[in-house]
């Protein structure tokens, strides 16, 4: 039998790019079948928040005299190399010690099995595999719930009832189909398997150089990444992108809509080959319209860089182009009968009908058969479903998600911060010009969305 290590750890968050080590309990079991338990309280460097002291039991004070990890550390390594990692939801602690270790400049690898997993491929017939779940399920004895070392103890016990109550071939393909690794690229270091995160960000492709090849977002990194070198691809294009990959390199973001903001961002700033979807458009536009008196409403194109969301003036469509902007409002001039020469898509000597007018399409404003404003009133009729949403601020917005904040004005994307010095550097930045993809994004998260204090009278904003 391999050794094992069943792992379990306290943190101070779910982040471990940002948060640290509490407690770290180890069950360490031999290949003869001896049995060693560890349990040690880690002083992690920051406070612990409130809810999680609730949650765990373990406080400020309990680790204020605890060692950090740098002094445990190698006791940490002793016993956890060579061992087969097995924990629940293993990514986490898994996630957290090789960023612990990494801190000190020490590269931790190690084979892992997640037990979460590991029940859901044994029994599929149950919907929760929490490890309350498995205690109730398995009728596992819990000494401390949320404390390291017993909650370690309680994986070791669902190892042991698996393999009385399942097979071994049973578990062992379960294991083989856990760990089963696409192949990937030649020229790619197949230890970034063990470094990709199960959360949410972004991730980028480099080839030869320093400009990325591909950048994506992810609701699980790890997954989104590796399905890029999986053996059934959709199409030619995406097996040479995956050929040419030879470093990965990724943001780790707090939710979705930051994964979202920050790939349309960076892909508008890197340029990368392979995105053409959410590359910068300098001839996007959308539609204005301007008084020209007597009730009559004239479209115009705007640029949308050149836009001022947070004014008053009502905006309609995004476009990618001039031409896609006109073929829409010819459709809408067919279709709602509306004048081209009003509409300025045809130009006509004052009097005479327009193209339209002869087919019996438009009801005659261009010769006076039909007043201006009755012409306006359909116009906007048509326009209204294009009509973009107006910004609901006098000012910046946030948008809360998780331990981030994203900064937004008049749907421009001004950064995500993690502190109110982070915001307070976005505040003083350069707005960036309005962008088409960022608004699709925003707009849908309106809802989320709450105005920024003046900073005169703004307290701390990221808690």
């Amino acid at each position: 039998m391999r050794p094992l290590a069943f792992v379990d750890l306290e943190t101070t968050g779910a982040t471990a790019t940002h948060d640290r080590i509490t407690e770290i309990g180890i069950v360490e079991v031999d290949a003869d079948g001896s049995v060693r338990e560890w349990q040690q309280l880690v002083n992690p460097g920051q406070p612990i928040p409130p809810f999680i002291e609730q949650l765990t039991g373990i406080s400020n004070e309990m680790v204020a005299a605890a060692p950090p990890f740098e002094a445990v550390a190698a006791e940490a390594m002793k016993r956890l190399e060579g061992r087969l990692f097995i924990a629940h939801n293993a990514r986490f602690d898994y996630g957290f010690l090789k960023n612990e270790f990494k801190r000190l400049g020490v590269t931790f690898r190690a084979s892992v099995v997640c037990t979460v997993k590991l029940s859901r491929a044994l029994f599929p017939e149950h919907k929760r595999h929490n490890l309350d779940s498995l205690i109730e399920r398995h009728d596992l004895q819990a000494a401390a719930r949320h404390r390291a070392l017993a909650d370690a103890q309680l994986i070791f016990q669902f190892w042991q009832k698996i393999h009385v109550d399942r097979s071994i071939d049973d578990i062992e393909a379960a294991l083989k189909a856990q760990n089963a690794h696409p192949s990937l690229p030649p020229h790619l270091d197949a230890g970034i398997i063990d470094e990709l995160p199960e959360v949410p960000g972004v991730y980028l492709f480099y080839g030869e150089n320093n400009l990325p090849l591909y950048i994506g977002k992810a609701k699980d990194i790890r997954q989104r990444v590796l399905s890029h070198f999986a053996g059934d691809h959709s199409s030619a294009k995406e097996m040479e992108l995956a050929q040419q990959v030879k470093r990965i390199d990724w943001i780790e973001t707090a939710g979705e809509i930051g994964a979202l903001l920050r790939e349309s961002a960076l892909i508008k700033t890197l340029q990368p080959a392979n995105n053409r979807q959410l590359r910068k458009n300098d001839e996007a536009c959308t539609w204005t319209l301007i008084d020209e008196g007597e009730g009559w409403l004239r479209p115009q194109l705007v640029a949308l860089a050149d836009i001022d969301a947070s004014a008053t003036t009502a905006c309609y469509g995004l476009f990618k182009s001039t031409k896609e902007a006109n073929n829409v409002l010819r459709a809408l001039a067919e279709s709602h009968h509306l004048c081209d020469v009003l509409l300025g898509l045809e130009k006509a000597k004052p009097g005479k009908p327009c193209f339209g007018h002869q087919l019996r399409r438009c009801k005659g404003a261009c010769v006076g058969n039909e007043p201006c404003a009755k012409h306006t009133v359909r116009l906007i009729s048509a326009l209204v479903g294009l009509k973009l949403v107006s910004w609901p601020f006098t000012g910046p917005a946030l948008i809360r998600e998780g331990e981030e904040v994203h900064l937004i004005e008049a749907w421009r994307y001004l950064g995500t911060a993690r502190s109110d010095d982070d915001l307070h550097t976005l505040l003083d930045a350069r707005r960036p010009p309005f962008d088409r993809d960022t608004y699709k994004i925003l707009a849908k998260h309106v809802g989320k969305m709450t105005p920024l204090a003046p900073r005169s009278i703004r307290a701390n904003v990221i808690e």
